[in-house]
């Protein structure tokens, strides 16, 4: 019986967000038959990882000193225990990781980032840049991505791309069944602006805060629209204090966190983002999929996931006046809006399911190390 390789993904952690959730989606649909995974959190690992014992080994790292980012030899010591075959590298951990992997000896090291700061600090393209001549491969989520990395990477003949993908099975289009609306105590007939992501600066919620104000006073019929945000993040209490000074406080639900994402967005009209940079945006994803009209900034790789059909649906970044414009739009042309949405669907069900990004990284598993994988 032929022996499994040992991949090693390492992570902060896999509580919340995009990445953290593609991280345990690889997980769970690499081929076992194949593949022996593991996963390694640098700090706790939260809750995408639950369940995820079943078909990964889990590892917590062990404790280390202060200078550990310069020399972490308690790091290699148990990567050398756990002893992978490749490690797969994750945003937030690559300088520390990669080093780490290097005194373990590990001869194929892969390296995934999931988005970057805009504008992207000097130090961290100097660290990462170092970090890249340790690393055999660097994939990157999206081409804008691909793009910018170049200039980051010491060998940018390194870089792969692999756009991220969702469950269009279980994000399929959903009639709303009212149960986040009595949740929330808004009627049937409200229409509701629903986004989906860490309350963050980079997600530029304070633009979309700005831009909804702008729509409600625009607004002139007796049914006005709602905002939902679904998520949490160092900007909520801003966020909150924002919204009552701008007299629109009753018409913000902040919700948190929340596992039934599917049934979530089965209540939203349109799904929106304002975000100062983007990767391939998992939740977008998971939007369109479910069969919403997205209305994002044209950022990062948005453009790539909305394509030439939705086009039209991108707004100028850091805009309220704009995004305000786009979603009055969206939500009062509904004929357009259903064209969009199923275009939306079809969209992501031909290009960013999410086994066809699994088997994308079983192929850059399966490579021999020193050789650099094909395209795609």
């Amino acid at each position: 019986m032929q022996r499994r390789t040992r991949v090693l993904h390492i992570v902060n952690n896999l509580n919340y967000g995009g990445m953290e959730r593609v991280v345990a989606e690889i997980a769970r649909r690499t081929d076992a038959t194949r593949f022996d995974m593991h996963v390694l959190a640098l700090g706790y690992i939260g809750h995408f990882g639950e369940g995820l014992e079943s078909v990964a080994t889990l590892h917590l790292a062990d404790r280390m000193p202060r200078w550990s980012m310069l020399y972490p030899k308690t790091f290699a010591r148990q990567l050398s225990r756990i002893a992978p075959d490749v490690v797969h590298l994750h945003s937030g951990v690559w300088y520390k990781a990669s080093t780490a992997a290097s005194l373990a000896g590990i001869r194929y090291q892969i390296y995934t980032d999931h988005g970057r700061q805009n504008p992207d600090p000097w130090l961290n393209r100097t660290i990462d840049r170092r970090a890249s001549r340790r690393t055999d491969v660097v994939v990157c989520v999206s081409e804008p991505l691909a793009r910018h990395m170049a200039s980051v990477v010491a060998d940018p003949s390194r870089i792969r791309v692999v756009p991220n993908g969702v469950d269009t099975e279980r994000y399929s289009p959903l009639d709303d069944d009212g149960r986040l609306r009595h949740e929330l105590g808004i009627a049937a007939d409200v229409p509701i602006v629903g986004s989906i992501g860490r309350l963050e600066t980079v997600k530029g919620y304070e633009v979309m805060i700005r831009a909804f104000a702008r729509l409600q006073s625009k607004c002139t019929d007796s049914v006005r629209p709602v905002l939902v945000l679904v998520g949490d993040g160092c900007q909520r209490t801003a966020l909150e204090r924002s919204a009552a000074e701008l007299g629109i406080a009753d018409s913000v639900h902040f919700v948190g966190w929340r596992s039934d994402i599917e049934n979530v967005l089965r209540a939203f009209t349109v799904f929106a983002m304002s975000s100062h940079s983007e990767g391939t945006s998992v939740s977008l994803l998971e939007a369109m999929s479910a069969g919403l009209c997205p209305i994002i900034t044209d950022v990062g790789g948005n453009a790539a996931v909305l394509g030439p059909d939705l086009k039209h649906r991108l707004v100028v970044p850091a805009n309220p006046d704009a995004l305000a414009i786009a979603l009055i739009d969206g939500l009062v042309d509904c004929t357009t809006r259903e064209r969009d949405s199923k275009t939306a669907r079809a969209r992501v069900v031909e290009h960013f399911g999410l086994d066809q990004m699994v088997h994308r990284y079983e192929s850059l598993y399966s490579a021999t190390p020193g050789e650099l994988p094909p395209r795609w």
